[in-house]
This record gives C-alpha cells, structure tokens and sequence, in this order.
C-alpha cells in the first residue's frame, strides 16, 4: 500500500527536513507543532531550505511552489486523523514522546496507519507499547540535514509485523529514495552506539585539557578523513540532544563510554548547546 498522506510532529531542524523530503516526493505532508510561533518557525525553515535548493540550481522555483503547497500545518493532533503515516520528531523527552504515541492512537482513523518515530535512542518499543497497535509502531531514524543525508535507519521491535516494517522500507526507500538500514531495537540502534562514545571522548580530551577544541577536530579530519571533527559534530547535533542519547545509551548498558562527561552536562546546563545557541565548543554569528 504506497503512502500518500504523512503526518510530521514536531517541525524542529528533523521534522521540517522530513517534510521537506516527504512533499518533495509528492506527499501530502501535515506538519503538527505546539503552538503558532513554533509553526512559524518550521514554515520559516522550510522556505529558507528550499530557497537555498533553488538558488543552487538543485530546485526548479516552480517545483519548490508546489512542494511548499503540498504542506499544512496545524496546532492539533486531531488533524492528523486521516494520515498513513505519521513520523514523530520532537525533543529526546522519553515521556512527552509517550504522550505523542497514545494520543495519535486515540486520532488515527486507518487502522493501517504507520506510526514512527525519529528518536535516535530510545527504545522503540517502550513507545509502541503505549498504544493500542504495537504491531504498526517502527523507528524511522533520519539524519541531519534530512535533504542531503541519504541514510534512514528502520528499527523494527519484536511486536511490528513485518507488513509495517516492509511499508516503512519502501516508503524510505523508494518513495523519499534513501538507503535503509535495519537495527534491532536497542538504545541508539547502529550509528549512535559508534558515534556518541566517540563524540563524548572527544569531550573528555578536551576537559582534561589534552589538546584544544581545534587540534582535536583538526586530528580527527586531517588523520581519520573525517568531514568535520568531532567537537564541531558536537556543537553541530546540539550539546542537549547528544546529553540526551548519552543518557539513554548509559541507562541501558551501565557503561562508562557512555556517561556524559562533567564538562557537557555543565555546557548543557549553562544553555551552550553548539549552533543552536550561538556558542558551544566554538561560538557562532
């Protein structure tokens, strides 16, 4: 069954890029957001997204018009009724993501509907078993900027049924044209279990004053091919959201290669959460 109609909660940097990608593809996209300056600010990021699309060449203005037009947006999560798909992005807060998954049981009408979410470390069966259709619940981890990044990973739990897994694979696969991965479902599936201990040793160099922000990102770039180091990729994520999945990731395995550090819990506390904020490991116009 192709999916036509999606519906995006939370239109933050990862919510706004799906649907971006999503209307791209032709879908009808409804974007839930709390409250009118937050749909403002995800309307802002779409137009600004697709406008630097256009002005280099990767978007005809024509085209980026009726992707814009394929958008609504909203306050209420009812009006997310008849949606086969609905993907969940807001903020790595276990328990309002909770809430999230048991009022779009109570609203979505198909009972074949999708339920997914972006998390990218919790577990996706505490939030399935929320509802009342654990069997249609997966995780559809997208990356960041969701335009250019091309990879998506699926997490299936051992109550989806492989019906919903095969429709979430095709709809992030073929419809939106990414390259799935599959994960069992553990905190932080495959890239945050490789990832995070590493940003979060990065973060412990530095605190012990081994080397500088920019000689530990300069090694990790110039030594490892990296794109960019792992302070920036830091600051980049966003302090919070990598405290977050820290977090997650440690209260599931009880290891220390995943305890967050003192220096990001106090950076975290103290508002500096990289780009988002304007100054993280580096500060930012």
């Amino acid at each position: 069954m192709t999916i036509h109609r999606i519906g995006i909660v939370g239109g933050g940097l990862m919510g706004s890029g799906i649907a971006e990608v999503s209307a791209k593809a032709g879908l009808d996209v409804t974007i839930r957001e709390i409250d009118d300056a937050t749909v403002v600010a995800a309307r802002s990021k779409i137009e600004k997204s697709t406008g630097r699309a256009v002005d280099k060449g990767k978007l005809e203005p024509e085209a980026r018009e009726e992707l814009l037009e394929r958008i609504t947006y909203t306050t209420a999560l009812a009006d997310l009724a008849d949606r086969q798909l609905v993907v969940e992005a807001i903020t790595e807060n276990e328990p309002l993501k909770l809430e999230i998954f048991k009022t779009l049981d109570d609203v979505i009408e198909d009972e074949n509907a999708i339920l997914a979410s972006n998390t990218s470390s919790i577990p996706i069966t505490r939030l399935a078993k929320a509802t009342g259709r654990p069997e249609s619940v997966v995780g559809l981890h997208f990356f960041n900027p969701v335009p250019v990044m091309g990879l998506v990973e699926l997490i299936s739990t051992v109550l989806s049924s492989p019906e919903t897994e095969a429709r979430a694979e095709k709809f992030a696969c073929d419809q939106l044209g990414k390259t799935v991965i599959h994960a069992k479902d553990r905190a932080g599936f495959i890239v945050n279990m490789l990832l995070v201990p590493y940003l979060l040793e990065a973060i412990r160099l530095y605190e012990n004053g081994v080397a500088t922000a920019d000689d530990i990102d300069t090694g990790m770039r110039l030594g490892a091919n990296h794109p960019m180091g792992p302070l920036t990729l830091a600051d980049f994520v966003g302090l919070d959201t990598t405290k977050a999945v820290a977090d997650v990731l440690y209260d599931e395995f009880k290891q220390s290669q995943y305890a967050p550090p003192p220096l990001l819990v106090r950076m975290v506390e103290a508002g500096l959460l990289g780009r988002k904020s304007g100054r993280g490991f580096y500060e930012y116009q």
